[in-house]
């Protein structure tokens, strides 16, 4: 089980991010979540298997179309054990 948390810079709202993570997440098996911050940024946590959550990192990095990612910022957690993943 591991755990990332990650914060997304760029134009990264309002372009279905959020929820192409969560896509991401349901089929690889990663629960979490994503929410929009106040500073224009995105944070989101997964916890999984370790190839899975990579996996959601990277997509980080590149975003869904529309998104124009600058920088990604990894924290590494300790697992909370969450059930699924949830959109803020």
């Amino acid at each position: 089980m591991l755990r990332r948390r990650v914060v997304v810079h760029g134009r990264v709202q309002g372009v279905g991010f959020r929820y192409a993570l969560a896509r991401a997440a349901a089929t690889r098996g990663v629960a979490g979540w994503a929410r929009n911050r106040a500073d224009g940024t995105l944070e989101a946590v997964f916890e999984g298997d370790a190839e899975a959550v990579e996996s959601c990192v990277r997509l980080c990095r590149e975003g869904p179309r529309g998104a124009a990612v600058e920088r990604v910022e990894v924290f590494e957690e300790e697992p909370e054990r969450l059930a699924r993943f949830d959109v803020g």
